[in-house]
């Protein structure tokens, strides 16, 4: 009973525990979409002033008024496109810190969930001794090995891409699928999974890896690599009409991002 009692008040603690960063998670959410509505009203008043900029110089040239108002246009045009830098630099601190978040936020589930077993396993164990102690038979018991958390098996994936070990890689990402499908990484893991077949030169199966990002988790970041990396798959495979479909959708879905800069690039040298 107090083994039972003790190892229920652990597994309230990692409840407890894990409401720290469940609710650090949500306020970075609301902040990242407090800055990409800045971000789009800045947007907005930079393409104003620039119309304005463009009327100005069209119908009025050569006054000192036009002049001195197209300086102060310009002038506060490029004050706005300084406070768009440190808006997206503030979004992208606060994506690093919702993976962060996230990878806690696995781990301690999988901690509960581990926790969870254990004690179903002691009730079965201890039950199991009552009737050996009754029949005079003994018991064994069987240490569990313990679980790799999400956070390190994402790790050692990676870090092994990085290091151009693409197969052990390949193997890592597709282990953390299998164990921890339901993760806050599970769209980059099939995604980098899609990024070894690709190193490995097997882009049929890059092509079905990146797609499943496109299905499986279509609000992802990684949406836009998945679909340049589809069209580049395709260009490998010398199927042009293929790869400018999907160079296109990089551009038409994603405007504005390195992946549809790197689309057009690539686009413009396909005969």
């Amino acid at each position: 009973m107090p083994s039972k009692f003790l190892i229920n008040a652990a597994s309230v603690l990692l409840l407890l525990a894990a409401c720290a960063p469940q609710a650090e998670l949500v306020k970075t959410r609301s902040d990242m979409n407090d800055v990409r509505t800045d971000i789009r009203t800045l947007k907005e008043r930079v393409q104003d002033l620039q119309k304005r900029i463009d009327s100005l110089d069209a119908n009025t040239k050569g006054t000192s008024d036009t002049q001195k108002a197209l300086a102060d246009y310009g002038a506060r045009a490029d004050q706005l496109a300084m406070d768009i830098q440190l808006l997206q630099g503030k979004l992208e601190e606060n994506n690093f810190r919702i993976s962060e978040l996230g990878q806690k936020l696995d781990d301690r589930g999988v901690k509960i969930a581990e926790l969870s077993s254990r004690i179903e396993a002691l009730e079965k164990a201890k039950a199991g001794a009552a009737g050996a102690a009754a029949t005079g038979q003994t018991t064994t018991t069987k240490a569990e090995p313990k679980t790799i958390e999400p956070s390190e098996a994402y790790r050692q994936a990676k870090s092994d891409y990085d290091k151009g070990n693409f197969e052990l890689a390949l193997t890592g990402f597709q282990y953390y699928l299998v164990h921890y499908p339901g993760t806050s990484q599970a769209d980059a893991a099939r995604y980098w999974i899609g990024e070894c077949y690709y190193s490995l030169k097997e882009f049929d199966k890059a092509i079905d890896s990146f797609a499943r990002v496109i299905k499986d988790h279509p609000k992802s970041d990684k949406v836009a690599g998945a679909k340049l990396k589809i069209g580049l798959s395709y260009l490998n495979e010398r199927n042009s009409a293929k790869a400018k479909e999907y160079l296109r959708r990089v551009i038409k879905d994603h405007p504005g991002t390195t992946e549809a800069k790197i689309a057009k690039d690539r686009l413009a040298k396909i005969k």
